[in-house]
């Protein structure tokens, strides 16, 4: 089980057609039209339609991003309430980037439906494209993430599970844990870039001449929150907040650029705290830092049920970027920004972090896995992103619906996948050895060359946290090839969110770049992209062990023997794997108690 995984496979179209599918056996007769879409619709999709008028609009003829935004809330909670049988809120909304503008007379189509539910809460996934019915034309204009949670007032809500059934749903159940986890993560995040990370800012040297002071920007402005801002039991929508807030964020972006500013991307924010009926809302709006092309916009939103109250309730904090179109629609160069002292250099600096994550996590999670280089630079303002890209990646290969079953031997399968010009495969074997203790023994890549000969040497690197460790690892010459190869593997690991019934025990494996293990003339430098094992309990001690691996041209050769049954190393190998377990599985009784 070779580690170097997948660039471009051409010339494989039908290297493996003839052979029998996966799922063929257990789906041939129900599930045949769900796999192809056919017949089928998610019971927790809502879609909404919306002609866009010009009381929509804003100045330049454009659908407010206000009251998309507003649509948006609607339709997803409309979504989440369909699972939940009860009154649901938004909870938190992710990154939101517009793709497009949408004018008036165009059609805008809104689809929703809950990607995943836990304990009260649920992600639910959002599509948004419009429609110019004269011309007929499309465009995908943002994709959104939000979580609501369900509300009741006497019982404890506890959500059913959803149960996916197409191949996009599967993928976007199973990624949908590690999401949420990203998101309990964020404000750490933030912290221990500013911490720990110098950030650039050259505020001594700009002219502060051509600078506008930040003060002017500042906006204030109050809601009274009327029924028809509340839902059926009263609190204000999530979206109608949202609205508010992108109001005040454009007066503030007018202020620095006298212009008609675009809004482009919302950053990931939450909702402190729930607003009723009768609520006055505050919200306060400046532009905390500008860049060459866009700049920030910052939002706090407060609460308070009379004048003469002393404390307000912290509502919700947002952060806005902007940008200036010329007649071409490309953006426009933007006046410097003079923080005030004290909290208007922190929020200046605080900015520069945040445009810094922003672009990580729009670079290694937003884009498409075949976009993404094969070695990315660690560092640890991006470690949370890219641990994210590691476990999400193993976790799609893991849920595609057309892997192939290429040869059986005493119970060990041998799966292969030819997808998006990538040929991966997929062992997998049952054994005698409880999935937890699995886990931890394959968890530690410095115990791999006890039963892979492909690992000639592992060492730890960098313990970068509990879950994630960097190692350096050195095999044998492989391919054909006369210099054995190295590779630098971020190892990430996941315990299941549902005791392992429906999540499995996650190893992922992906290569990084590290200035410390610089590509040497000794070793021939191999990469990985997506690779790693998944364990499933199958039953008391018990336990199905599944590993993937997408392969690369480095390794092809020796993939597609083993393939098509000229060569028994793969089987060798996950053989080796299962002894080693059940050698080894007595020896970590502390060690399971954490788990």
């Amino acid at each position: 089980m070779a580690m170097r995984i997948g660039t471009h496979m051409p010339g494989l179209a039908s290297v493996f057609s003839s052979r029998t599918s996966r799922k063929s056996a257990s789906r041939a007769g129900n599930d045949s039209a769900m796999a192809d879409g056919e017949g089928y619709r998610n019971p927790t999709e809502v879609q909404m339609s919306q002609l866009v008028l010009p009381c929509h609009t804003n100045q330049r003829g454009e659908l407010s991003v206000g009251q998309l935004l507003k649509w948006i809330d609607t339709t997803a909670c409309l979504s989440a309430e369909r699972h939940a049988g009860c009154p649901c809120v938004t909870a938190s909304m992710d990154d939101i980037y517009f793709e497009h503008t949408i004018s008036v007379g165009q059609v805008v189509n809104i689809k929703a439906k809950v990607n995943r539910a836990f304990n009260s809460s649920m992600e639910v996934g959002i599509q948004v494209a419009s429609e110019d019915l004269c011309s007929e034309k499309q465009w995908n204009v943002c994709k959104a993430l939000a979580t609501f949670v369900a509300h009741r007032e006497i019982t404890k809500v506890k959500l059913k599970q959803i149960t996916p059934r197409t191949e996009e749903e599967k993928m976007e159940h199973s990624v949908a844990a590690e999401r949420r986890r990203m998101r309990l993560v964020y404000a750490d995040t933030i912290k221990d870039l500013l911490a720990n990370c110098a950030i650039q800012d050259d505020l001594e040297s700009r002219d502060c001449s051509h600078m506008v002071p930040a003060e002017k920007t500042r906006v204030e402005s109050v809601e009274l929150v009327l029924p028809p801002h509340a839902n059926h039991q009263g609190n204000t929508f999530g979206g109608q907040i949202m609205a508010w807030m992108e109001n005040v964020a454009t007066i503030a972006a007018r202020r620095l650029c006298c212009a008609h500013p675009t809004l482009k991307a919302i950053e990931m924010f939450h909702f402190r705290g729930p607003s009723q009926v009768g609520d006055r809302l505050v919200f306060k709006a400046i532009v905390n830092n500008a860049f060459k092309h866009s700049m920030e916009v910052g939002v706090c939103v407060e609460a308070y049920r009379q004048q003469a109250e002393t404390h307000r309730r912290h509502i919700n904090s947002a952060f806005m970027t902007f940008v200036v179109l010329d007649a071409d629609d490309q953006p426009q160069l933007l006046p410097w920004i003079r923080p005030q002292p004290g909290d208007g250099e922190r929020r200046y600096r605080e900015a520069s972090a945040r445009r810094k994550i922003r672009l990580d996590r729009k670079y290694i999670v937003s884009c498409k896995q075949t976009e993404v280089p094969l070695s990315v630079p660690w560092d640890p303002s991006n470690q949370v992103y890219l641990s994210y890209n590691n476990v999400s990646s193993l976790r799609m290969l893991v849920a595609k619906d057309n892997w192939v079953l290429s040869s059986e031997i005493n119970q060990v399968r041998l799966y292969t996948l030819e997808d998006d010009k990538f040929l991966s495969f997929h062992m997998e074997m049952v054994v005698h050895v409880d999935a937890a203790q699995a886990f931890l023994l394959l968890s530690d890549l410095r115990r791999r060359p006890e039963w892979d000969k492909h690992y000639r040497s592992v060492e730890l690197v960098q313990q970068v946290d509990e879950d994630d460790a960097i190692y350096h690892v050195t095999s044998p010459a492989l391919g054909g090839h006369t210099k054995p190869q190295d590779f630098v593997i971020l190892a990430s690991r996941r315990k299941p969110c549902d005791n392992g019934c429906v999540d499995p025990y996650v190893i992922a494996l992906r290569s990084v770049t590290l200035p410390t293990h610089q590509e040497t003339p000794e070793y021939r430098r191999g990469e990985t992209l997506c690779s790693g094992f998944c364990f499933w309990r199958e039953g008391d001690q018990l336990t199905k062990v599944s590993y993937y691996n997408q392969a690369t041209p480095g390794v092809l050769n020796y993939v597609t023997t083993n393939v098509a049954g000229l060569s028994s190393e793969f089987y060798t190998t996950f053989k080796a794997c299962e002894q080693f377990l059940l050698d080894n599985r007595n020896d970590l009784a502390p060690s399971l108690q954490t788990l």
